[in-house]
C-alpha cells in the first residue's frame, strides 16, 4: 500500500513538471492571454461541469435496487467528492471511487451493495466512454482525416474493447472462481471472512446485472452526460475568438476523456490531458497556447468545485465519527448508571 501511495506522489509530481514544460513551451504570455480572453465565459464551463458530474450520480443511482437505494442528492454529493478526489488528491484515479463506496455506506447501504455499485458503475462508464471515443473517431473521419490516423485510433480502441470485455468478464462466475482461488492462497487464517465477502459483492453483483432496464437507463444518462461534456470545449474556443464546428468539439472532447482513462495511474491526468489536448487541437490548426488554455480552463472546475466536495467529504467523515462515539458511550453510560443505582 505504501509503494502504490508513493507511485501516486511520484506519477503526480511528474504530471505537474509535464504541466509546466509544456506552458513554458507555449508561451506563458499567449497562454495567458488566452485564457484571460475567456473571461466570464469560465463561468459557462462551471455550469456545465455541475451538470455533468450531477448527470454521472443519477446514472449511479439508478444501478440500486428500487427497494435500497440511497437518495439522489447523497449520489451526486458522493459524485462530486469522488470527481475532486481523483482530480485533486496524488492518488490514481480510481482513488475517488473506493471512497465514494465507503461513504454511501454511511447512508446505510451494506457495505457488499456498495461496492457492487461501484463496480458497475465504473464499467458503465468506461463502456460509455468508449462509444462516446467512436462517435469522435466517425467524426475524425468524416471531417476527413488520414487513413492513418483513423486506424491508429481504431486500433487503440479495438485494445480498449477488449479491456472491457474482461473486466466484465471478472465480474462474473469465472470472475469469482478465480478471485476465491487467488484468495485461497493469500488469506490464511482470515479466509473464511475475506471469501464471505467476495460471495457478498457477487450476489450483489449479480442482482445488479440481473435488471437491465436499469443498466439500460443508467448507460443512457451516463452517455448524456458524455455529449454534454462538448459544450464545454465549444464555450471556451467561442470565448477565445475562434469557435470550432460541432464536430471537432466532439472529436477533441471524446479523445480527450479516452487520453485520460488510459492514463488513470496519473493523478487527475496532469501532463496527460495537456499534452493530448495538444496533439487533438493541432489536427483542426489549433495553435498550442489555446489547447493549453482549454486544458487549464477545464481544470478550474476541477479547483472550484474540487476543494468543497473534499470539505464535504471530510464532514461526512467527521460526522460518522461522532455518531460512533456516541453509539460508544450510550451503552458505557448505562451501565454507569446501572452500577451507581445497585445498592
Amino acid at each position: 500500500m505504501t509503494i502504490i501511495k508513493h507511485a501516486g506522489v511520484i506519477a503526480w509530481l511528474v504530471g505537474i513538471a509535464i504541466v509546466i514544460a509544456l506552458v513554458i513551451w507555449s508561451g506563458i504570455g499567449p497562454i495567458a492571454q488566452a485564457i484571460a480572453s475567456v473571461g466570464w465565459g469560465i463561468l459557462l464551463v462551471l455550469a456545465v461541469r455541475i451538470g455533468t458530474v450531477s448527470v454521472a450520480g443519477a446514472g449511479w443511482q439508478l444501478l440500486f435496487p428500487a427497494h435500497n437505494h440511497p437518495g439522489l442528492g447523497t449520489c451526486v454529493l458522493v459524485r462530486f467528492i469522488r470527481e475532486a478526489t481523483n482530480a485533486l488528491l496524488p492518488l490514481m484515479q480510481v482513488g475517488g471511487d473506493l471512497i465514494g463506496a465507503r461513504l454511501i455506506m454511511f447512508r446505510g447501504i451494506a457495505g457488499p451493495l456498495a461496492a457492487a455499485s461501484i463496480i458497475v458503475d465504473i464499467l458503465i462508464q468506461a463502456v460509455t466512454q468508449f462509444l462516446f471515443a467512436c462517435l469522435g473517431v466517425a467524426a475524425l473521419v468524416a471531417l476527413g482525416a488520414s487513413d492513418g490516423l483513423a486506424r491508429t485510433i481504431t486500433s487503440a480502441l479495438a485494445v480498449a474493447a477488449l479491456l472491457l470485455i474482461g473486466f466484465y468478464v471478472a465480474q462474473r462466475s469465472a470472475g469469482q472462481r478465480l478471485l476465491q482461488w487467488i484468495m485461497n492462497a493469500l488469506t490464511g487464517d482470515r479466509q473464511w471472512r475475506v471469501l464471505g465477502t467476495i460471495d457478498a459483492v457477487y450476489e450483489q453483483l449479480a442482482t445488479i446485472y440481473a435488471n437491465r432496464r436499469r443498466l439500460f437507463l443508467s448507460s443512457f444518462v451516463h452517455m448524456i452526460g458524455w455529449l454534454a461534456g462538448v459544450a464545454e470545449v465549444l464555450i471556451v474556443f467561442a470565448w477565445m475568438g475562434h469557435p470550432i464546428g460541432l464536430g471537432e468539439a466532439i472529436v477533441i472532447e471524446s479523445l480527450l476523456h479516452a487520453v485520460r482513462g488510459a492514463a488513470f495511474a496519473i493523478p487527475g491526468a496532469l501532463g496527460a490531458q495537456e499534452g493530448g489536448l495538444v496533439l487533438l487541437c493541432a489536427l483542426f490548426g489549433i495553435p498550442p497556447e489555446q489547447a493549453i488554455a482549454l486544458s487549464l480552463v477545464k481544470r478550474v472546475p476541477d479547483v472550484v468545485l474540487g476543494v468543497p466536495s473534499l470539505l464535504a467529504w471530510q464532514l461526512m467523515e467527521w460526522q460518522r465519527l461522532q455518531a460512533s462515539r456516541s453509539s460508544a458511550e450510550g451503552p458505557s453510560q448505562e451501565a454507569s448508571d446501572r452500577r451507581s443505582r445497585d445498592p
